[in-house]
């Protein structure tokens, strides 16, 4: 299917709206395919039951929506079976950025239409999109600029709140002296050594400075500037972030322990695993799309090992890998590895010393694909059962651990909801959290494994169709791969000298969605 471009034409002939989605279509071309249309509709040819029509090179497809005729350009060559379903999805677009379907509605939303057009087709050829995933595109919402503006207004609120504590105690501590007949010059020094400098409490410094200056402040004191105090609404805001599998770094965060304030944020949001001098990570990312109605549309899972040197006597290392795949998945080394080496025995060395690994830089040495070829080799299969009813939605969602010896963490599910409509729940395992900005509803679940391996969540809309709660988005991390690789030992390829090693491996989702 070839679309050269789409229109919005009044019943009269006039143009509202021209997008065109190949480069070698002119604009004068485009007016004379434009000004064609009206004559063809009104002639006598066309006087049949078809919404296309076709010229010597040519095809029109249209849809009439009340005052106005939607209409796709294509080429004669294109499936007229798709051509209507993308008519369809292009007629559904407009009563969703415009009120109503006359010319100055569509008129004073050109350019969001034109966007959403856009998602749509690119270079002439339709994306796979629904009407939820355009509206999202469209939206542009940064999410990272949430965040940035809740973690500004929550030290801006704390330093609020301390200096109204050190107002308050420094007009406590003059009524004090008073009553006593000192004056306050007296007891400067007493106040300067305080957990707070005097400056930060008589200095008309700005906002910001007295949130630079919180870090300078003493251990033992009780009374200091908690940016990530608990109890603010911003860090809960970043909670909820943390809940849909954000990963939000950010130096607010307030450690348990007393030495928690002298970390830096990239201290805190660093990985907790002790590396050795030869660090070995493996990662297996899952992509899979799934029907709404069962049965596996696409699915992979792509992996890769890497080592990390920390030392050039550890450069000419070789790594005993234990394959124990029974899957399938086409293995590749990297080229400058010995193939015949991990052919016979799975051994990861270097074919020549003279190329060293790197050091102090992560560098790929294996890496693999496999192919999933049905629904049951996902970890975990979701069922969504909307019904629709005169009073809105009845939504029931229900989980189950397909491979019952790997363990999920931080399970998140994620659905997209009818705009501006709340969910009623009615029954959950787990947690769930309603984001009004993006109309979604977010089902959090900590672990998933033998002892919940079924879980299932209720809800209820007051309006919308079983479309709205699709596509359903899958997110999750685990310990267990899909192909079993282990490291066995590392070794230096000159003497043999056993190295100390460390290894990380996990499985995360790249895309697992329902559609």
């Amino acid at each position: 299917m070839v679309l050269i471009g789409a229109a919005i034409i009044t019943k009269t002939g006039k143009p509202l709206l021209a997008r065109v989605f190949i480069s070698d279509m002119t604009k004068a071309r485009l007016e004379g395919l434009l000004d064609a249309f009206p004559k063809l509709i009104a002639s006598e040819k066309s006087q049949r039951q078809h919404t296309f029509i076709e010229t010597d090179s040519v095809r029109y497809v249209f849809h009439p929506l009340d005052n106005v005729h939607v209409v796709l350009i294509t080429t004669k060559a294109s499936n007229i079976l798709e051509d209507l379903e993308t008519l369809r999805l292009f007629s559904r677009v407009i009563p969703e950025y415009c009120r109503s379907n006359d010319e100055k509605e569509i008129q004073a939303n050109l350019f969001d239409l034109i966007f959403a057009f856009d998602e749509i087709v690119a270079l002439g050829y339709r994306e796979n999109v629904n009407l939820a995933q355009i509206r999202t595109f469209t939206e542009m919402d940064s999410h990272e600029e949430r965040v940035f503006n809740q973690i500004k207004i929550a030290q801006e609120r704390a330093a609020n709140e301390l200096m109204t504590q050190k107002a308050m105690e420094l007009k406590k501590l003059k009524a004090e002296q008073r009553k006593s007949g000192r004056t306050l010059g007296s007891s400067a020094t007493a106040i300067s050594s305080s957990s707070v400098p005097l400056t930060a409490i008589i200095d008309d410094t700005p906002m910001r400075s007295a949130v630079k200056q919180a870090p300078a402040t003493t251990r033992e004191s009780s009374k200091a500037l908690k940016l990530g105090s608990k109890n603010t609404d911003d860090d809960h805001f970043v909670k909820q972030l943390r809940r849909e599998g954000q990963v939000v770094e950010t130096s607010l965060r307030v450690s348990d322990t007393a030495d928690a304030g002298d970390r830096t944020a990239s201290e805190i949001g660093s990985s907790t695993i002790s590396r050795a001098p030869v660090h070995i990570k493996i990662e297996e990312k899952l992509s899979a799309s799934v029907s709404r109605d069962g049965g596996l549309e696409s699915g992979e899972v792509l992996g890769s090992a890497s080592l990390l040197i920390n030392g050039p006597q550890f450069a000419t290392v070789c790594v005993q890998i234990s394959n124990n795949d029974k899957h399938g998945a086409q293995l590749q080394v990297h080229p400058n590895l010995d193939k015949k080496e991990w052919l016979q025995k799975s051994l990861l060395k270097l074919k020549s010393v003279q190329k060293p690994f790197p050091v102090n830089m992560d560098v790929g040495v294996l890496k693999w694909r496999l192919i999933l070829n049905n629904e049951e080799m996902l970890p975990i299969s979701i069922n969504c059962w909307p019904n629709e009813n005169p009073d809105g939605c009845v939504v029931n969602i229900e989980y189950t651990l397909q491979t019952e010896n790997m363990t999920l963490n931080s399970v998140v599910i994620i659905i997209p909801l009818p705009p501006a409509t709340v969910p009623v729940i009615s029954e959950c395992e787990g947690t769930y959290e309603y984001v009004r900005s993006r109309s979604q509803l977010v089902w959090n679940l900590p672990v998933v494994d033998e002892s919940n391996k079924i879980g299932s969540l209720e809800f209820s809309t007051s309006n919308g169709q079983a479309n709205h709660f699709f596509p359903i988005t899958v997110r999750f991390t685990s310990a267990d791969l899909f192909c079993s690789m282990a490291v066995e030992s590392v070794q230096k390829m000159d003497i043999g000298e056993t190295i100390q090693y460390s290894t990380e491996s996990h499985l995360i989702t790249e895309k697992f969605e329902i559609v």
